[in-house]
């Protein structure tokens, strides 16, 4: 079960059949679109950016102080989640002062304490120092993450779990059982949080533990084609050419369906993060089914109480005993929930059923933070 979210603190807020118009930043993606669903809250055009490439990432243009002032009647509240990476301290101070000016509370969600596009934080941590200390409100999605914002800016975040990732609908995706469990580690393009090498090496050290203990276990591991570090995609294919029962596995991006269709084939998701704080592919995960074991780092134990944690010795021998130990836990917590099996169905309904009411409630919740915040600016 996902951690009871924390209601904000109510002031003389509008009435709850009040429309609410926010402009989230960004507005195109799965998280925001879940938390502003509450019925009376719409969401403000989100102006394109100009890109080279349909396909390529640009930050948002409406975090900008002239187009804030510029489209003052179009939005009530602004609620900034992330992609704020590319702009000065100066440029996010200013479209805050911009909001404010116009008369728009601002909401901040933390959901990266520590960036995982970012391998040095220092120009992120400045700006969490301007979004923490100017927003109205600040959320986060984990108790621990509240604890750490309190701790480094004297903010109470109020705490909201993370949506559901599977849409709403969505089936389980088919799958053959197998009598051997199968465990899979995507390093996706090895970005800068994914310690590629080191988890690599770990899983098939864990592998041959396993395997000593009596579980017989397959490594599914995946990598894109294009990756930001050569020269740890070579380390991988080593470590991976060297494995018994390992697979490496390069391919394109996958989309929503193919991620879907490829998780839901294994028993465990290990998750190989070296520093980070939130995960919303622990999310997908758990929508599916699938046992997560991840770093401890971070708060993604905090996530769901199902996730269970490992850590890495600093030495290449036995370095992927922790690791072994976790993929154990999941796999006798998990019990007959393997991939494929019946019981895997049930649970994936059950866990269904769940998400439609925590859903809601994190919705509600996030209307109700929204109305309050509009109240108190019009007093």
């Amino acid at each position: 079960m996902q951690q009871t979210v924390a209601a904000p603190a109510r002031t003389d807020s509008l009435d709850v059949g009040h429309e609410v118009t926010v402009l989230s930043v960004p507005a195109a993606h799965p998280y925001v679109r879940s938390v502003t669903a509450a019925p009376g809250v719409t969401s403000a055009l989100e102006p394109t950016a100009s890109t080279a490439s349909t396909d390529a990432w640009a930050p948002s243009a409406a975090l900008d102080p002239g187009w804030i002032v510029e489209h003052a009647d179009d939005a009530d509240l602004l609620h900034i989640h992330f992609g704020t990476e590319s702009f000065s301290v100066q440029h996010l101070a200013s479209c805050l002062a911009a909001a404010h000016r116009v008369g728009w509370p601002v909401v901040f969600t933390v959901h990266d304490l520590d960036h995982p596009q970012l391998a040095d934080q220092s120009h992120y941590c400045d700006q969490l120092d301007v979004l923490v200390a100017g927003s109205d409100a600040v959320v986060t999605l984990t108790a621990g993450a509240a604890d750490e914002v309190r701790r480094r800016w004297g903010r109470t975040a109020v705490v909201s779990a993370h949506p559901s990732i599977l849409p709403v609908g969505a089936p389980l995706p088919r799958v053959f059982p197998s009598d051997e469990v199968r465990i899979g580690m995507h390093l996706k393009d090895l970005r800068p949080n994914v310690d590629a090498v080191a988890m690599v090496r770990a899983l098939a050290d864990a592998l041959a533990q396993l395997a000593q203990s009596g579980i017989t276990a397959d490594a599914e591991v995946r990598m894109h084609r294009e990756v930001r570090d050569p020269a740890a995609r070579e380390a991988v294919r080593e470590v991976a050419a060297n494995s018994e029962r390992m697979v490496l596995i390069e391919h394109e991006r996958l989309d929503d369906r193919e991620l879907a269709n490829t998780l839901s084939r294994l028993d465990v998701c290990v998750l190989p993060y070296g520093h980070g704080t939130h995960s919303g592919w622990l999310e997908l995960c758990w929508d599916l089914g699938v046992g997560v074991v991840a770093p401890a780092v971070g708060f993604y134990a905090e996530q769901h109480a199902s996730v269970h944690s490992f850590t890495l010795d600093d030495s290449l021998t036995d370095s992927g005993d922790s690791l072994a130990n976790a993929i154990a836990a999941v796999l006798e917590a998990t019990g007959e929930t393997r991939a494929g099996t019946t019981a895997r169905a049930e649970e994936f309904a059950r866990r269904r059923l769940t998400r439609v009411i925590d859903d809601e409630r994190v919705a509600s919740l996030h209307a109700d933070l929204y109305r309050s915040l509009i109240a108190e600016r019009r007093l």
